[in-house]
């Protein structure tokens, strides 16, 4: 469902909306989505702020160092510019991105470096993460075109887990997102065949146990003798 566009076809989405042809909406649901994807909204305000060539797309991610991320916040904070205006003025990707990063310094969460050519598709440890943060992270990069790396580093999780998420979401919505990890299903739920493997597990451990029975009482009993 969800697939790049080039910078021609992001310009005729935005004009033809801008002079009247069509609604966002409207728009998405011919392309097959069930609702106005946000990346849509972005391009208009991108080509508002900055014309066509706001819509042009990147040969690569932009770096980003933490003392940037610091004084750009600070500026959006006292007031000296929108989102959308001091992202065109500084040259972020969009006013998402650097809305992300307001959400992280008001929550007292460090800001770090973010330099496209580190590998984030592996990461570190990956780090626990709720379903509605799944759901505000599959949505962001679906929204930016799918752009797992730095979406990765903007949440701090993992290149794959992003990934995984998207493809998950786009194949089962969101009930896709749950963690199954550590579910085991009941016997009634899942079919003969794993009814049956598990019966048999279970008669293995019995006999198991009922050997290492019969061989303590026998050491018991030799005990006894001596």
């Amino acid at each position: 469902m969800y697939r790049k566009y080039t910078s021609e076809e992001k310009l005729n989405i935005v004009e033809g909306y801008l002079n009247g042809l069509f609604s966002l909406e409207e728009k998405a649901h011919k392309l097959g989505y069930e609702a106005a994807p946000g990346c849509f909204k972005r391009w208009v305000r991108q080509y508002q702020e900055q014309g066509a060539e706001g819509l042009s797309c990147s040969a690569g991610n932009k770096s980003y160092t933490a003392e940037f991320k610091t004084i750009v916040v600070e500026e959006y904070l006292s007031g000296k510019g929108s989102a959308v205006g001091l992202a065109a003025k500084h040259k972020i990707s969009t006013a998402d991105v650097l809305l992300h990063w307001v959400s992280l310094y008001n929550a007292n969460r460090k800001l770090k470096d973010y330099n496209p050519k580190r590998e984030v598709h592996m990461a570190e440890a990956r780090r626990k993460t709720t379903l509605e943060e799944r759901k505000e992270i599959v949505k962001y990069c679906i929204a930016h075109d799918s752009d797992y790396k730095e979406t990765a580093s903007l949440y701090d999780v993992s290149y794959s887990q992003v990934y995984s998420w998207v493809k998950k979401y786009d194949a089962n919505g969101g009930t896709g997102l749950f963690d199954r990890r550590g579910h085991h299903k009941a016997d009634d739920e899942v079919d003969e065949l794993e009814r049956l493997r598990r019966e048999n597990i279970r008669l293995k451990r019995q006999l198991e146990e009922k050997d290492m029975a019969v061989e303590l009482l026998k050491k018991v009993k030799e005990f006894e003798r001596m």
